[in-house]
């Protein structure tokens, strides 16, 4: 790994540390498998542990509306590529699915076992899986790690076969990390292993977009500055190059919470993935 780069003045242990400005951070975790397992256990059109690759992680759950599926959504968790598993969002499936959406759900290896280019790569197979099983166009969603996975399936090296780019609806990027660059003067370096040339070939603001589709950076305007400044920064570098609609910032929302309007059908977040 090469050296990081120079000091900025930022301290960018703060800047990604979410969980210490957040009230009653530690809890969350906890809330999200006890929300997910109750609506697992109340879901009846549920498909779990898909195969989509050869690594015990390349695994994703798929599930069904009550009738026939208008098309598919796609939402990849966060964890900083390092943390978390599919099984924690269940519930995030609630929205779609009341509009007639199928929901997929996948899981991908972690750092250190895999790279994020590779991270990338599983993703895109996962994408290239659920979109056999499913019929119609395609709405990608994630949060934050996940929200970068997202819109790297749209970048013009996108892992994605043509067929499946050309189904590709819609991208809503939750509180996504969209320049990876940051990311080597943080401690979870030692985990991620970023040296300078891989921080920005995985960094979707480095990077040209597939055009004509519409892409939209939502963030919590309680979030901490580095991932406003992030969704700004793709809005920016995107801009007359694909769809790219404003940015959103939801008040009284952080990095925690923000996630949650994929729950109700009729929340903004929702409206924005399925427009």
């Amino acid at each position: 790994m090469t050296n990081p780069p120079p000091h900025t003045g930022i301290d960018w242990e703060d800047a990604f540390n979410n969980g210490d400005h957040i009230p009653g951070g530690d809890a969350f975790p906890a809330i999200w498998e006890q929300r997910s397992r109750a609506f697992r256990a109340d879901c009846p059109h549920l498909e779990e542990d898909i195969v989509y690759g050869d690594a015990p992680r390349e695994r994703l759950d798929l599930f069904h509306p009550s009738g026939p599926a208008k098309g598919l959504v796609m939402f990849v968790h966060g964890g900083y590529w390092m943390k978390m598993t599919k099984s924690l969002w269940s519930d995030l499936a609630a929205g779609p699915l009341a509009h007639g959406w199928a929901v997929a759900m996948p899981s991908y290896t972690l750092a250190p076992e895999a790279r994020i280019a590779q991270i990338t790569q599983q993703i895109g197979a996962a994408v290239t899986i659920a979109s056999g099983l499913v019929k119609g166009p395609i709405r990608l969603t994630g949060h934050s790690a996940g929200g970068h996975l997202v819109t790297r399936m749209v970048c013009a090296d996108s892992p994605l076969p043509g067929d499946v780019q050309g189904r590709i609806a819609s991208v809503v990027s939750i509180s996504g990390v969209h320049d990876l660059r940051p990311l080597r003067r943080h401690s979870m370096n030692g985990v991620l292993g970023l040296d300078a040339s891989e921080a920005e070939a995985e960094s979707p603001v480095l990077k040209a977009p597939l055009p004509d589709i519409p892409v939209t950076c939502w963030t919590g305007a309680l979030e901490r500055p580095e991932f406003l400044r992030q969704a700004q920064m793709l809005t920016e570098a995107w801009a007359d190059k694909t769809e790219m609609r404003p940015t959103v910032f939801e008040p009284d929302r952080h990095h925690f919470n923000v996630i949650e309007g994929l729950k109700d059908p009729d929340h903004a977040l929702t409206a924005a993935l399925l427009a």
